[in-house]
């Protein structure tokens, strides 16, 4: 599997446990200029902002590690973007999803929510 395919699986795999909650995905792969978010997604009244991070058993660095401040400022101006672009007035909560892969199966998953603020 391609590093893009272990995403798509990641993504995948936590768009189906959203869905499974109730979630309506709004967008996935929301693209600006220097930022993109993995998965937007409506929940009641509010909008979850998810970044999923998708490791191989054994990563150098854990998919928490991987969020560092620069990383939640982009995607705070990605939120930001979206919400103006869609006309919503609307909450955001920013989750992280972390997928562990091996092949093309999902061997384990940790969903973080609410786990930064703007």
């Amino acid at each position: 599997m391609t590093r893009r395919d272990t995403g798509n699986l990641g993504e995948d795999y936590t768009a189906k446990y959203l869905e499974s909650k109730g979630c309506e995905i709004l967008a996935r792969n929301f693209r600006i200029r220097g930022g993109e978010i993995d998965i937007i997604a409506k929940s009641g009244d509010i909008i979850r902002i998810v970044e999923v991070k998708t490791r191989k058993p054994s990563p150098l660095t854990s998919g928490e590690e991987a969020i560092d401040q620069k990383k939640r400022s982009l995607l705070i101006r990605a939120a930001g973007e979206y919400l103006k672009r869609n006309g919503l007035d609307m909450s955001c909560v920013f989750d992280v999803a972390i997928v562990e892969a091996s092949g093309d199966k999902v061997t384990g998953f940790k969903y973080i929510q609410r786990a930064f603020t703007a």
